[in-house]
């Protein structure tokens, strides 16, 4: 079992790279806005990185963790189809095409979330059964 010291140090390690991304990711938009965009993202535009909120760290059970992300990816779908929503008011079709990408990934998400609740589901929390099920989870790592 990890000791307090190392997993303080490692949670603290992993909020500085995902401090580490989102500041290239805003550095990236800077590069974008000075018209250098070897450096940057594409098509202009000013990104403006927002905080991010802590996100839960406890739940009851592994159904439960998987029909929040089902529910997450329902929101994060909803949110890109507002974007679309927008780019088609707005006649922007290079974003259009751009977001057509990500809605064809939260297919693929959505469905995914949703075979793993439904398989979480048929098991019912079985020892067994969860262990293989995270087995076969575990696998999707090295494709």
């Amino acid at each position: 079992m990890i000791n307090k010291p190392m997993q303080e140090a490692m949670n603290e390690q992993i909020n500085k790279e995902l401090f580490s991304s989102y500041l290239y990711l805003s550095m990236a938009a800077y590069f974008e806005e000075k018209n250098l965009s070897g450096f940057a993202l594409e098509r202009g535009g000013k990104v403006m990185l927002k905080a991010i909120e802590a996100p839960k760290t406890e739940w009851t059970s592994s159904l439960e963790v998987a029909q929040e992300v089902a529910a997450h990816e329902a929101k994060v779908t909803a949110s890109i189809y507002t974007l679309y929503e927008l780019a088609m008011q707005e006649k922007d079709y290079p974003a259009q095409v751009m977001l057509q990408w990500f809605i064809n990934e939260q297919v693929e998400e959505e469905r995914n979330a949703a075979e793993i609740v439904a398989d979480l589901k048929l098991i019912e929390d079985r020892g067994t059964a969860v262990l293989m099920l995270d087995k076969q989870l575990g696998k999707r790592k090295d494709e």
